[in-house]
């Protein structure tokens, strides 16, 4: 079941075109300490989209546990794809581009208050991300009325281009040919057959695999041109036996891409919480991204990261360069180009669904909305050192009330205890407020001069 399950959740992302509130911690630069990536869930499966205008580059990261002689990927495309639209990618980019836009927890540090207020060097903080401006061959089977339209090798893959007039033919077609799907599949399959939309089919070549060297199966990149910008995802549900995870980065040089047929939703985010956070960030994220999916009735995709990528703050990980870029299926790049000529727009989806609550496939839409977003997370670290002054004094005393917002809000996000929360959080009681002792302020003493008074006469 496991095995079936890799062999349609590392392509259902895959089908494109066919397919905060804190303060800004008096202007002191943030640190990026933890995110929350993909690693998080046990079965996410991963797409990168590259698309400009009706041009789509895919991206398949496969997440196939198993024996490799099993491997069957079957993703329906648009029109028939030659041995040059296709390409064996570098499984870096996509942990690139997911330590880029992953969810991040930053932290700020409070100045000594009874410092004087340094103006902020303007020099120092992070740049600004500027505005993102083979043969043919045809061998018809009559009673399965399944056409293999084009049959060609890439890396360590085999391909077949497939059309199909029934679905039932298609799939016995594949089980007949050593394809290991599951039986009844022809249920999923026949809307796709009924849009006339071919079929790209992959196994792996065990030889070509074994003289790669590689230890996992490595992306598949499929290049095409349809008005369509569509990610179908019913294959993803063959075999699951829950919800499952999809993360899509989406790469166009306009602006943020949301869906059209589902509500796209801003992940809770630029929210303080306690600095015990920081150890179980990952638990965190998790608890929260299943509240929040809870709340929204299981039903939205939520937007993690909107961001151009020629620049971040705080940045989890470098912007990719254009080279990368380019290896990420950004065609509309020139060679050699600059980091700041990319315009390059990220967004990075999470959908979680389920067959109940996404019987369709997701549609796309490119925007012109250059808004940046990141799911963020402030830890901002109170200056305990010794209050030599008033303000000092007053801030100290703000410490517990803010630190009990945080383990409020914390409870909010995740639904943990908040009495527990509260057990973790710093204890400030025993702190020395004041500079003076209390009755130093009563008398008034502390700015007197001290000395015997002298009676003259």
């Amino acid at each position: 079941m496991t095995k079936y399950r890799s062999i349609w959740t590392g392509l259902l992302g895959a089908i494109a075109a066919l397919l905060f509130l804190t303060p800004t911690a008096l202007a002191f630069c943030g640190f990026y300490v933890a995110k929350a990536d993909t690693s998080l869930y046990n079965e996410a499966s991963q797409v990168i989209i590259a698309r400009n205008g009706d041009r789509t580059v895919l991206t398949m990261a496969n997440d196939y546990q198993g024996e490799v002689a099993d491997f069957a990927m079957v993703v329906p495309v648009p029109t028939v794809l030659q041995e040059g639209q296709v390409n064996v990618g570098d499984p870096a980019i996509v942990q690139r581009l997911d330590d880029f836009s992953a969810p991040r927890l930053v932290e700020y540090f409070d100045p000594d208050p009874c410092e004087p207020m340094m103006m902020f060097d303007e020099a120092e903080a992070l740049p600004a991300a500027p505005q993102a401006t083979t043969t043919r061959g045809r061998a018809a089977d009559g009673a399965l009325g399944v056409t293999v339209e084009a049959q060609f090798a890439v890396g360590e893959y085999d391909i077949v281009i497939l059309s199909a007039e029934e679905s039932d033919g298609l799939e016995t077609w594949l089980i007949q040919n050593g394809y290991q799907i599951p039986t009844g599949a022809s249920e999923l399959l026949q809307p796709y057959v009924r849009q006339g939309l071919k079929f790209f089919v992959a196994k792996v070549n065990l030889e070509e695999f074994d003289r790669t060297g590689f230890q996992q199966l490595r992306p598949l990149q499929i290049a095409y041109e349809s008005p369509r910008f569509m990610l179908p995802i019913r294959l993803g549900m063959m075999n699951a036996q829950g919800a499952q995870d999809l993360v899509a980065y989406l790469l166009t040089p306009d602006g943020q891409v949301e869906l059209t047929n589902y509500r796209t939703v801003k992940i809770p985010s630029n929210a303080n919480i306690p600095s015990f956070v920081e150890a179980e960030f990952g638990e965190f994220y998790g608890t929260m991204f299943d509240r929040s999916y809870e709340r929204e009735n299981k039903e939205v995709a939520f937007l993690e990261y909107a961001w151009s990528m020629a620049g971040c703050d705080p940045c989890s990980a470098d912007p990719l360069s254009p080279e990368e870029l380019r290896q990420a299926g950004v065609f509309w790049l020139a060679p050699n180009s600059s980091i700041w000529d990319t315009n390059v727009y990220v967004t990075r989806l999470h959908v979680r669904y389920s067959r109940d609550k996404f019987p369709e496939d997701l549609m796309f839409q490119q925007t012109n909305n250059l808004e940046f977003f990141q799911g963020r997370y402030v830890m901002q670290q109170p200056f305990l050192g010794e209050a030599t002054c008033s303000a000092g004094a007053d801030y100290r005393r703000s410490l517990p009330t803010r630190f009990e917002q945080e383990a409020q809000t914390l409870a909010r996000l995740t639904g943990w205890d908040i009495n527990d929360i509260r057990r973790r959080l710093p204890d400030v009681r025993e702190a020395n407020f004041d500079p003076n002792p209390w009755w130093e302020d009563l008398w008034q003493r502390s700015s007197q001069l001290l000395s015997p008074v002298v009676h003259q006469g």
